[in-house]
């Protein structure tokens, strides 16, 4: 790679000595878990056998990115539409994903390990859609022509707090139906209202789909702190985007995985990407959402955050990196501008600003070092320093002694390990374990 405007930065590294850090974990007791989502997905859908006749062609969604579970249970759904007699085929519901076009999906599901192989059933794809109808201010609500032309359709997707909005229905299958098989055209128009506008278009738009009177129900996936699967539900038509839905996500809520800390320094993040979050980082578990500029959760409050590498199964998507103060300059590498910035500009404004480039240095140390400075702590032997894995384990980190006096006062977090220096004599992040 020519680095041309950032050549100056590659020897730039702010002054200042950086505390050691010790491994801890947080302990989470009674987790609930599910121990096998395919047949808890079977026995879930048995309530709809009478409205599925020998013959008719399903169609099952699949889409979303970092689901723990997500080949067993689309499996579990195809199994069952055949096993009363109708034909299943998969269809991506993944609305601009895939640099929006139908190769794209279909590959990116194979990412994800669903393929016909795998789940028994061809796999269709379009970026065509039929228009449904219009919400009251004329949005028009777009519907895959293929899931427009089955029979049937089986949804399948988890349930989790957004990322973006909180509301009735937040992430789950009112938004798979509306945004995700809206395909490029139904999730850009639903997000050209605006982040504010969004939980209410969703509910709108899934119900308009609903009333078509295709839609068969939904597998909603729950999982735990760990990301593992907790419980597989069946929410059947008139319940998306309505009280059954939300029940399922209050329960959602409850087990979501958060950081351990409410006031940090200092957060780096090994890795983000789509299919940690749509935002790449979990805006819940860092208490950013940067949606009309800088705004922030109530907690946690986390003064810099550094982001060191980007997931290979977000395929360049970087969506959400403006949500980090500070990367090393390898991470520009990893980068395909054209999937982040249409899934960016399909987000709407929030998602452009969240694209938005951060501080360029030269490498781990040296962004880490940045954040540091930019903490407004002037002696750093008190810096309040977390290093996780990624969004979706919180629960594992690696802290400064500042935090380590706290945690060994906490029933809930354990020491599991000895001190270390963050980096190597490279100035790479050394791995994890590494003491």
């Amino acid at each position: 790679m020519s680095w041309g405007p950032f050549e100056a930065i590659r020897d730039l590294r702010p002054d200042g000595v950086l505390p050691q850090v010790t491994p801890i974990r947080r302990l989470l007791p009674d987790l609930p878990s599910e121990p096998d989502p395919y047949a808890a997905g079977l026995a879930a859908l048995a309530p709809l056998a009478a409205a599925v006749r020998p013959g008719q062609r399903i169609a099952v969604t699949a889409g979303s990115r970092g689901i723990h579970d997500l080949v067993p249970v689309v499996k579990a759904a195809v199994d069952w539409v055949k096993s009363v007699g109708a034909e299943p085929f998969v269809v991506p519901a993944m609305g601009s994903h895939g640099g929006a076009t139908a190769d794209g999906q279909r590959d990116m599901l194979a990412g994800l390990g669903v393929t016909p192989e795998s789940v028994g059933c061809p796999v269709e794809a379009t970026m065509e859609t039929v228009v449904v109808g219009h919400l009251e201010d004329g949005t028009p609500v777009h519907h895959d022509a293929l899931a427009a032309k089955a029979d049937g359709v089986l949804l399948v997707n988890r349930i989790k707090p957004h990322t973006d909005f909180h509301g009735p229905v937040e992430s789950g299958l009112a938004k798979i139906l509306a945004i995700g098989l809206g395909n490029h055209a139904g999730a850009a128009a639903l997000h050209a209202g605006g982040i504010p506008a969004l939980g209410a278009a969703i509910e709108a738009a899934a119900r308009m789909v609903v009333a078509q009177g295709k839609i068969l129900g939904g597998l909603a996936i729950l999982e735990n702190a760990l990301e593992k699967t907790a419980a597989v539900e069946l929410v059947t038509a008139d319940g998306i985007a309505g009280v059954a839905e939300n029940a399922l996500l209050q329960r959602a809520g409850s087990l979501l995985g958060r950081l351990p800390f409410d006031e940090l320094d200092v957060l780096v993040v090994d890795e983000m990407g789509k299919n940690k979050s749509g935002t790449g980082m979990d805006t819940n578990v860092i208490g950013r959402c940067w949606v009309h500029g800088i705004e922030e959760f109530e907690s946690p409050s986390i003064a810099a955050i550094t982001v060191h590498r980007l997931s290979a199964e977000s395929h360049g998507n970087a969506s959400g990196l403006g949500l980090a103060d500070v990367v090393p300059a390898r991470i520009l590498e990893q980068i395909d501008l054209r999937a982040s910035y249409v899934n960016a500009l399909t987000s709407g404004a929030g998602g452009a600003r969240r694209s938005r480039l951060p501080m360029v240095l030269a490498d781990d140390l040296a962004a880490v070092t940045a954040a540091a400075a930019m903490s407004g702590r002037r002696d750093w032997a008190g810096l309040r320093l977390a290093r996780i894995r990624d969004t979706l384990s919180p629960h594992e980190l690696l802290v400064s002694p500042a935090l380590l006096a706290e945690a060994a006062e906490r029933f809930d977090l354990e020491i599991t390990g000895t001190a270390h220096d963050l980096t190597d004599a490279s100035g790479s992040l050394r791995s994890w374990g590494e003491a």
